[in-house]
């Protein structure tokens, strides 16, 4: 898991940002991005892909990732998702989640900055990345940016809960599962719903 960290160390960049997202697939509620600077390499929880991970693994992994690290998360919720379409929230959320973890470091540190990628992604940012398929599983810096990214995504649907319970948001956190098309079926959806997804839902 350190060996995208290794290979760019040798190049001079020690200073490695993962990053991953959580919330693209849902039906409602926001996309998450979370970017991590890890101080340390060593863990006593497992850092993998979140989806691999146990809800309790997920949480006691978060809370040590962020004593060992620099992070930062950032949002982009439904409204936006629905103006943009995911494709680009997911990006926003991305690069909203890298300049805020930026303005944590000093501005010489700047130069041995190398950012690392979840997906296939694109977009403009002022420091060299590379985008990982896969990388949640490949980069201990990006499974530990899933493990942040799904947490607080995690924490918002069942905050969302609390607001809608009729609509089990705690339970599938916003993704289209049996349970959560049968209950948009029987009650309709809510404000914290994707619209655009309702739609390509109903084509189905």
């Amino acid at each position: 898991m350190l060996g995208y960290e290794r290979k760019l160390k040798q190049r001079g960049y020690d200073l490695v940002i993962g990053v991953d997202e959580a919330g693209r697939g849902p039906l409602a509620g926001p996309v998450v991005a979370a970017a991590v600077l890890l101080r340390s390499f060593c863990f006593t929880n497992r850092i993998d892909d979140s989806k691999k991970l146990t809800c309790a693994g997920r949480k006691n992994a978060s809370l040590e990732i962020k004593k060992k690290s620099h992070y930062a998360i950032a949002t982009v919720g439904h409204r936006q998702i629905d103006a943009i379409n995911i494709l680009q929230a997911t990006i926003l959320a991305m690069q909203k989640a890298i300049f805020k973890l930026i303005k944590q470091l000093k501005a010489q540190e700047l130069k041995r900055v190398f950012v690392i990628i979840d997906g296939n992604m694109r977009f403009k940012l002022d420091l060299p990345y590379q985008s990982i398929i896969g990388g949640d599983g490949k980069s201990l810096s990006i499974a530990a940016a899933s493990i942040l990214a799904k947490v607080r995504r995690d924490q918002i649907m069942d905050a969302n809960h609390k607001i809608y319970p009729q609509y089990g948001f705690r339970q599938h956190k916003g993704y289209p599962t049996q349970m959560h098309r049968d209950i948009l079926k029987k009650r309709g959806p809510v404000a914290i719903h994707r619209k655009s997804f309702l739609k390509c839902l109903a084509k189905e």
